[in-house]
C-alpha cells in the first residue's frame, strides 16, 4: 500500500491507483472535479483538465516538487506523495483558467437548456469561472441533428469530452458516430447522418456533463428541480433494471441511470427500460432518490430527518410555561 496526502488528508492506496481516485476515496469535498473522466469507461480522462492538482512532494524518494499542475485521473499515486487540490491558490487560479477555455465556445443558454439544474459544467463556472468573458470572436455554432428517434445533439454545447464516444466503442456492438476533423473545427457527429440505433444507446444521454445530447421524450417538458426522483427496478433481460424515475405529479417524465455522489451511473441502462417502460405499473418503486442537499434537484423534497434548532425548544418551553400551549407540548414531545 501506497501513502499519499491530499489536502492534508493522508490515505493508503494501492499501487497504480491515481490521484483522482485516491482523492475520490476521501470524498467529493476532497476529490477535484471532472468533465471528461467516467470511472465506468475505459481509457477515459485527459482531455479537459479541470481535474489538475499541484504536486508539491513526489514521493519518499524524491521529495521534489513537481513543476506543472498535472492531470489527476492521468497521475499515479507514488509512495509519500503530497497533492495540494483545494488548499492551493496557485492551482485554483490555474483552474479558472481551464474553465475560461471550456466556456471560450460554450453559448450561455442555460435558461432554455434541458440539462439546467443537473449540469457540470454550471457547477463548474459557478465555482471556478470568471464574471465575464474575454473572449470576443465569434461562437462556434451548429445545427441541432436528430440521432435517431430519440436523442438530439446540440453540438453547440459540446465540449469533446469523448464520453458519448467511449460509451459507443466500449458500450454497443457497433459506433456509428465519432469526433470528425480537428482543432477548433472538430465536432462529434455520425457519418453519413446515420441515426445512433442500439439497445444501449441512450446512455450517451447519462454521461454528457453538458446538455449536448438530450433526451427528445424529456426536451421541454419540465424543469429538473420541479421533478422527484425515485430509485425503482423491474426485471430485464437487458440490463440490471435498477433506474432512477423523474416524476412530475403521477406521471413518468423519464427514466435514467442511477448515479452516485460523482455524477457517475452505477449501471448501465437499456433503451427498453429508458424509453418505453414509462408508467409506474412497469416498475417495482424502492423510494426516494437520494439527493445531495447541494443540488438544486433536492428543493422541496428533501429525505430525512428535520434538523430543528434549539431555539425552538426553548421557545416552545416558554409557551408551554405561560399557556401550556399544545403545540409547544408537541414540539417538546419530539425532543423528548
Amino acid at each position: 500500500m501506497l501513502k499519499v496526502t491530499i489536502d492534508g488528508q493522508t490515505i493508503e492506496v494501492p499501487e497504480g491507483t491515481t490521484i483522482l481516485q485516491a482523492a475520490r476515496m476521501l470524498g467529493p469535498d476532497v476529490a477535484p472535479p471532472t468533465m471528461c473522466y467516467y470511472s465506468k469507461l475505459e481509457t477515459s480522462g485527459g482531455y479537459c483538465r479541470t481535474c489538475i492538482v499541484k504536486v508539491t512532494k513526489g514521493s519518499e524518494k524524491d521529495p521534489r516538487p513537481m513543476p506543472k499542475p498535472v492531470a489527476s485521473c492521468r497521475t499515479i499515486v507514488m509512495d509519500g506523495m503530497e497533492v495540494q487540490n483545494q488548499t492551493s491558490p496557485e492551482l485554483l487560479e490555474a483552474r479558472k483558467g481551464v474553465v475560461e477555455f471550456l466556456l471560450a465556445n460554450h453559448p450561455l443558454d442555460c435558461p432554455i437548456c434541458d440539462q439546467a439544474g443537473e449540469c457540470h459544467l454550471q457547477d463548474l463556472s459557478f465555482e471556478h469561472g470568471i464574471e465575464s468573458t474575454r473572449y470576443e470572436f465569434e461562437r462556434r455554432t451548429f445545427k441541432k441533428i436528430d440521432l435517431g428517434p430519440y436523442i438530439q445533439l446540440h453540438m453547440t454545447r459540446c465540449i469533446l469530452c469523448y464520453r458519448c464516444v467511449k460509451v459507443a466503442d466500449q458500450l454497443t456492438p457497433q459506433r456509428y458516430h465519432g469526433v470528425l476533423n480537428r482543432g477548433d473545427v472538430a465536432e462529434i457527429s455520425t457519418y453519413i447522418e446515420k441515426a445512433i440505433d442500439n439497445d444501449f444507446s441512450g446512455n450517451v444521454i447519462d454521461v454528457c456533463p453538458v446538455g449536448a445530447l438530450t433526451d427528445k421524450t424529456f426536451r421541454f417538458k419540465s424543469r429538473v428541480w420541479f421533478t422527484k426522483p425515485s430509485d425503482a427496478h423491474r426485471n430485464c433481460d437487458k440490463c440490471s433494471g435498477k433506474v432512477t424515475l423523474w416524476y412530475k405529479g403521477d406521471d413518468v417524465l423519464r427514466v435514467t441511470g442511477r448515479k452516485n455522489e460523482f455524477g457517475e451511473v452505477d449501471e448501465f441502462i437499456c433503451n427498453t427500460c429508458r424509453f418505453e417502460k414509462k408508467r409506474t405499473s412497469d416498475w417495482q418503486i424502492e423510494g426516494p432518490s437520494k439527493v445531495d442537499r447541494k443540488s438544486v434537484i433536492s428543493a422541496n423534497h428533501y429525505s430525512g430527518n428535520t434538523v430543528i434548532p434549539d431555539f425552538a425548544f426553548r421557545v416552545a418551553e416558554n409557551n408551554k410555561k405561560i399557556d401550556d400551549s399544545p403545540k409547544g407540548s408537541n414540539l417538546l414531545a419530539m425532543k423528548n
